[in-house]
């Protein structure tokens, strides 16, 4: 049985959180209190309902209640937020995610009890950051507090080179839990480059220019890496 996702508030980031969920083949209630932006979705999501989500009667109305999990997409408006998280707890559904703003709007939410805040801007900002600070690193994904996994282009130094010759582990503290490649292959015909994964690489590996190396460890580590020449 697939799972039913309730996304209120359908911006940038609520429509494209609905359309990832379709595509990985969830069922998707849409939930919004603008026309358009229901009109917008609607040969996308499963269901499509424009109403107010402030209102639990409203919300009752389309079946809230009954999915899985719920996803609050509002942040901007920090009070029809609170208020709609409150309402879903409310209302009995167990898993509900949110979207904050600011650290206060996230520490409300969390008292209110959702499953998890998330910061789409703030997390948004801070990968651009890594990647002005180190325009090696193509990507940032933050772990904990201190720790991150990051995708870093491969130093021309470490060009040819077997991850074991490299000595990242010993000299950086750091561990390479994927590579990424770019190869040539013949498709309908014609050579055209395809993205491969190596995602459990051994230390007699190659690694060549071009390659991303997936890494993870402490962030001052994979900073110091990073921006070592």
């Amino acid at each position: 049985m697939k799972r039913l996702f309730a996304v209120i508030g359908l911006g940038r980031f609520g429509y494209s959180v609905a359309e990832s969920l379709v595509q990985k083949g969830c069922e998707v209630l849409a939930i919004d209190s603008e026309e358009a932006k229901i009109q917008a979705i609607s040969e996308i999501a499963t269901f499509a309902v424009q109403c107010d989500a402030t209102d639990e009667r409203a919300l009752k109305a389309v079946s809230t209640q009954n999915v899985d999990v719920a996803v609050v997409s509002i942040g901007e408006n920090i009070e029809a937020s609170i208020l709609i998280v409150q309402t879903l707890h409310e209302m009995g559904i167990e898993s509900i995610i949110a979207k904050a703003v600011t650290n206060v709007h996230g520490k409300i939410l969390s008292n209110l009890g959702v499953t998890e805040v998330i910061y789409p801007e703030r997390d948004a900002a801070i990968r651009l950051a890594h990647r002005l600070v180190s325009p090696e690193v193509l990507d940032y994904l933050e772990l904990a507090p201190g720790y991150s996994v990051e995708e870093i282009a491969v130093p021309d130094r470490f060009s040819g080179m077997s991850i074991e010759e490299t000595k990242i582990r010993e000299q950086h503290n750091l561990n390479i839990i994927g590579i990424k490649k770019q190869v040539n292959r013949m498709i309908k015909g014609k050579l055209k480059k395809e993205d491969t994964f190596n995602f459990t690489p051994s230390p007699s590996d190659m690694i060549e220019k071009g390659d991303v190396l997936v890494m993870i460890g402490k962030e001052h580590d994979l900073d110091g890496f990073s921006n070592s020449e």
